[in-house]
């Protein structure tokens, strides 16, 4: 008779947690080399290694410069520590990341974008296509859709990729 622990973590947990350990030993190479300080916060959320750098003190917006203006810098930078898991691990890695709360933020920006398409796509039952997004920024829209009852699409090609809400 076998018996498991309830608490005892998933194989696919174990590597995403693996995944973000990688990523965080990456990730403290970069900030020793670019001289910043900040500590690294592992987590699996929705089926995904999730790290975060953030800053030790909140006042310091140094780390920001890892973000970008528009979160351009964080997406090179996400891409760069999902190839090093790659190399590491042999396997593609869908992990997020974000610096000092960016993609944070922009969730919560998003989802007031999202809300205010909602609310005219049912007044008019005519479709509203969004601004141009990234991968990251479509699927928060997507999801907040989904959340309301809606479909969405994406259309177009990089960079000018975009939702498109619809009436269900």
């Amino acid at each position: 008779m076998t018996s498991t622990q309830p608490d005892a973590p998933s194989e696919s947990t174990k590597r995403l947690e693996e995944e973000g350990e990688i990523a965080a030993d990456y990730l403290e190479e970069l900030l020793d080399i670019a001289d910043l300080d900040g500590d690294i916060e592992i987590d699996v959320d929705h089926g995904r290694a999730a790290v975060e750098i953030v800053s030790e003190d909140p006042s310091d917006r140094s780390l920001r410069r890892l973000a970008g203006q528009d979160g351009d810098v964080l997406d090179a930078l996400q891409e760069l520590t999902r190839l090093a898991v790659q190399a590491k691990t042999g396997e593609r890695s869908r992990l997020m990341l974000d610096v000092a709360g960016y993609r944070a933020g922009r969730r919560a920006e998003l989802v007031v974008i999202a809300d205010e398409a909602i609310a005219k796509v049912r007044a008019t039952s005519e479709p509203v296509a969004l601004d141009p997004m990234n991968p990251f920024e479509r699927k928060v829209v997507h999801d907040a859709v989904a959340a309301a009852g809606l479909t969405s699409d994406s259309d177009g090609e990089e960079p000018s990729r975009h939702v498109v809400i619809r009436p269900a």
